[in-house]
């Protein structure tokens, strides 16, 4: 990997440091004009992940971050997306489904993705032009950064089993995505399990292999889902736009992502 890898992978793990010390202690919740939660947490993760990114000359497009005019956003070749905190709501709940996103994007594309769990120290990692994603632990203790990623384990998703299994939102199940279930059940005349997991980690379920579709009929963010895009892209999986039938886009002019799919099955 070179070293603007090395460089988002350790702007995640020491954002993922500042996170958990707010973890384990009585954090205050405000919320936005849109009612999401934001926590201390959030705002420095973000300045952890600003030290290290902004030392590059691409630009960044972050949550937390006030939003630049698509005016300038449509000249960026390249630009970073960050999301600080991918699944807030799970953070306040204390039940360690959060996660660290930073992605690489060139021509709109996701071509690198880091996603950090702080909770469990767990890292993945998706490098598309080399066409591989991997996980690994990250230790507690002092540690080299370019050891510790050769242990890594090459992510590989499912084949076809007995059941299909559908990762879903401990936070949202609407009738859109009950009603895909149900053509899946007939289509594949196969029964249908699902798989809980918030945030961004329902990306990494489906490219390693612990499920083998997720749907979202739901609004996300582009800060949202272009890591779990890459790491999905790794391993020669498509997030498919409902909008356009082609893979996601990104740094548009809307930064709302509309419904997506991304599956392993045929």
């Amino acid at each position: 990997m070179n070293k603007l890898h090395h460089l988002a992978i350790t702007a995640a793990i020491e954002a993922g440091e500042e996170i958990m010390k707010i973890y384990a202690t009585d954090f205050e919740v405000a919320y936005k004009s849109d009612d999401s939660p934001l926590t201390l947490a959030d705002q420095e993760s973000n300045r952890v992940i600003m030290s290290y990114l902004s030392t590059t000359e691409i630009p960044i497009i972050s949550e937390e971050n006030k939003a630049i005019d698509y005016k300038t956003r449509q000249n960026w070749s390249s630009c970073w997306i960050v999301d600080p905190i991918d699944g807030t709501k799970e953070f306040v709940k204390k039940n360690g489904e959060f996660t660290v996103n930073i992605a690489l994007v060139e021509d709109q594309k996701p071509i690198f993705g880091v996603i950090y769990v702080p909770a469990t120290r767990e890292l993945y990692v998706g490098d598309v032009k080399n066409r591989q994603s991997i996980k690994v632990e990250i230790p507690k203790s002092d540690f080299n950064l370019t050891e510790v990623l050769s242990q890594a384990k090459t992510l590989e998703p499912k084949s076809a089993t007995s059941t299909i299994e559908v990762v879903g939102s401990r936070s949202h199940m609407n009738d859109d995505t009950k009603q895909f279930i149900n053509t899946l059940e007939e289509k594949y005349q196969k029964p249908v399990e699902i798989v809980s997991k918030g945030s961004s980690l329902k990306f990494c379920l489906v490219a390693e292999g612990k499920a083998d579709v997720y749907p979202r009929y739901a609004p996300t963010m582009e800060w949202d889902t272009a890591a779990g895009q890459a790491i999905c892209s790794g391993v020669g999986l498509k997030v498919i736009s409902l909008d356009t039938n082609k893979e996601m886009l990104y740094n548009r002019e809307n930064l709302l992502n509309g419904y997506f799919h991304v599956t392993t099955l045929s």
